[in-house]
């Protein structure tokens, strides 16, 4: 029987600075972030991180929680789209014009066109900080920089939103029962939708189900196999919780009437590390959730109440961040260490990059002799169709299993993401962890081979 909905309000992280980055899957709509943080006195420079990005990932949109100089002339010439944002305590000035244009000078123009600046956010969790002079002022400096990007004749191309804690929510569970706060929902949320839909600019909001989540309900915040929860009112089933407070969030957007705009996941991650009263701090979960949601989004399958659509998602973060006030969680989001090596992997990494770059921890040993990769006995269809579309979006030759292909029968989900899955594991260092598939593949030494179809 399905459960009854957790609460879905996530805890907004505090003092959290991020890069973003989106990594499009060739053949999908859907776009994965990544986040590059910089609390940390670790890293390495930014142009080293510049060219990390480009040359060993799949990464191609990148996120600053500012305008550092430095960052942004490291990634000039890379074709990486940039987003940048202005600190809160700079959005009461921006309402002012003159200080909106020189910021534009200060800031966007002296790095364009060569660093490709696409979006700039204003701020960030402005509601949720219940500062009276900033959430006044968030909607008029979003509407003064945008006067100022057209004057510089940049506003086709670089676009101005606000990320949003699901704190804006007062109620969010069922999802069908989402509404924004009273008070903020018409005088701040409303006019500040409107805005977003006369600049063909997206609405972000931060999801953590790692926030929102018990021991009970922790398969079903990591995409994990679950017995789904039940909105009565819609008589839709929700099996992860991301799905939730998605259609949380597009609920109270729609009964405000812009159920018609975007909607981008500007923060969402889970840690590898945490402190003994959190659960589900390991690697292991934050490979299960940050693998899944790739697979998730990259499937274009959207939610109950969003069939079928598409979500622009960036996960939190890119390093693992030393400096960072509060739990341990929070220094330990990070998907690579400060010396570029992963925590743990979700096809982040190109695979031409993953054979000279170490694993942290260790993998375990090839085993000796010919060895396959395969999808474990009753895995969920959907998964194994992701699995087929994250390995083929890579580039790695499929036409074996397209129509015509010596693959293609037996025509199943399950025989494709066979031949898919062993197909990446023999074109990348034919590592165990190369097989893991968020824990869907198995190793066998088996040939599978049938036919003229050869693996």
């Amino acid at each position: 029987m399905a459960k009854p909905f957790p609460s879905l309000l996530s805890i907004p992280i505090a003092g959290i600075s991020l890069l973003f980055a989106t990594i499009l899957i060739k053949g999908t709509e859907g776009a994965i972030g990544v986040n590059y943080g910089t609390v940390a006195n670790n890293l390495p420079p930014p142009n080293q991180v510049a060219n990390f990005i480009l040359e060993s990932t799949i990464i191609n949109r990148v996120r600053l929680y500012d305008a550092d100089p430095q960052i942004l002339t490291a990634f000039a010439h890379t074709g990486i789209a940039i987003t940048v944002t202005v600190p809160n305590d700079q959005i009461p000035h921006l309402t002012k014009l003159p200080f909106a244009q020189q910021w534009l000078e200060n800031y966007i123009q002296p790095y364009i066109p060569a660093t490709d600046i696409v979006r700039i956010l204003i701020g960030n969790e402005i509601i949720s900080t219940a500062d009276k002079l900033l959430i006044s002022s968030l909607v008029p400096a979003m509407q003064t920089l945008h006067t100022a990007l057209v004057g510089a004749a940049l506003d086709r191309t670089i676009k101005i939103s606000t990320p949003h804690s699901l704190g804006i929510l007062s109620a969010s569970s069922p999802p069908s029962t989402g509404q924004f706060r009273r008070g903020y929902d018409t005088r701040v949320l409303k006019p500040l939708l409107n805005f977003l839909r006369a600049t063909n600019s997206p609405f972000m909001v931060n999801m953590y189900p790692f926030f929102g989540c018990s021991e009970d309900t922790l398969d079903y915040a990591l995409f994990r196999p679950n017995p789904g929860v039940y909105d009565e009112n819609t008589k839709l089933l929700y099996t992860n919780m991301l799905d939730a407070q998605l259609d949380a969030v597009f609920s109270a957007m729609k009964l405000l009437g812009f159920d018609d705009l975007e909607i981008v996941i500007a923060e969402t991650g889970w840690p590898s590390m945490g402190d003994s009263n959190q659960i589900g701090v390991d690697p292991k979960s934050a490979a299960d959730y940050n693998g899944n949601l790739l697979r998730y989004i990259t499937s274009g399958a959207g939610t109950p109440l969003m069939p079928n659509r598409a979500f622009e998602t960036y996960i939190f973060a890119l390093f693992n961040e030393d400096l960072k006030p509060g739990p341990t969680s929070e220094r330990h989001f990070g998907l690579f260490q400060p010396d570029m090596t992963p925590v743990y992997d979700v096809g982040i990494l190109r695979p031409t990059a993953k054979p000279s770059i170490p694993m942290n921890p260790t993998p375990e040993p090839d085993t000796k002799g010919k060895q396959w990769c395969l999808p474990k006995e009753g895995e969920d269809e959907d998964f194994l169709q992701r699995n087929i579309d994250y390995v083929c979006g890579l580039g790695v030759d499929c036409s074996p299993i397209q129509e015509g292909g010596e693959c293609f029968f037996p025509d199943t989900v399950r025989a494709h993401a066979a031949y898919a899955m062993n197909a990446y594991y023999q074109s990348t260092g034919k590592h165990q962890y190369d097989c893991d598939f968020a824990q869907t593949g198995a190793m066998t030494d088996t040939d599978p081979s049938y036919g003229k179809c050869k693996y």
